[in-house]
């Protein structure tokens, strides 16, 4: 294992190194079955080297490409032309990939078989999260929630946010969504330096349930 190699999360989940090509973003690979057949599923683009494409390769290629957010789509382009992988985006934001193969969804979208994508507008138009259901519920969260210092967990406004309102209703709706024993973790798919290498935020049920979403209305956005 390299530097620059994917760091195991689980035993089936794999982080990738932050990529130039979506601002910093993290992007995550969940290995998965289904009727015998590998279900593989790539959140977000990772680096377009070498390294990366061989990891993909060598664990059966991807089935599903999505894309939580507009910043989360790098060169997916190329990573689609070698792998043959579809992009799952939603609806909103199919446009910014112009001549691939694109699967766009509307409000949900089952992955069959223990992924669910929810269309989380706010960040951007077609932000999205990805549920998986293994390991007492794993959130992948795009730039929805991120690692937060003060709060473990938070949606943070940036001066590029689409719509703040919009984002702390989805959060509200994500907060009131899954018990406890389905939402065990988040992954974040920026601001993950903060983790120092975990990538998973525990105790994420109680972390949500903590946000106070109301002190964050009138937040600042960062730059």
């Amino acid at each position: 294992m390299t530097k620059n190699s994917p760091r195991p999360v689980f035993a089936n989940i794999f982080a990738f190194p932050s990529n130039r090509a979506t601002q910093g973003g993290t992007a995550y690979l969940i290995l998965d079955k289904a009727e015998g057949r590998s279900v593989n599923i790539l959140i977000d683009c990772p680096p377009q080297t070498d390294v990366s494409l061989e990891f993909l390769e060598q664990r059966g290629g991807v089935t599903w490409m999505v894309i939580t957010h507009r910043d989360g789509r790098g060169e997916s382009r190329q990573i689609q032309e070698r792998l043959g992988c579809p992009l799952v985006i939603q609806e909103q934001e199919a446009y910014l990939l112009p001549g691939c193969d694109v699967r766009p969804f509307q409000h949900e979208l089952a992955l069959p078989p223990l992924s669910q994508l929810i269309w989380t507008p706010g960040y951007s138009p077609g932000s999205a999260c990805l549920h998986y259901g293994g390991h007492g519920g794993v959130l992948f969260s795009g730039r929805h929630l991120l690692p937060h210092r003060s709060t473990v967990l938070a949606p943070v406004k940036f001066a590029k946010t689409f719509h703040w309102p919009r984002q702390l209703q989805q959060v509200e709706a994500l907060k009131q969504r899954w018990p406890a024993e389905q939402l065990s973790y988040v992954c974040s798919g920026a601001s993950t330096g903060i983790l120092r290498g975990n990538y998973a935020i525990a105790a994420a049920h109680q972390a949500l349930q903590t946000l106070d979403l109301e002190s964050l209305k009138q937040q600042v956005p960062l730059l």
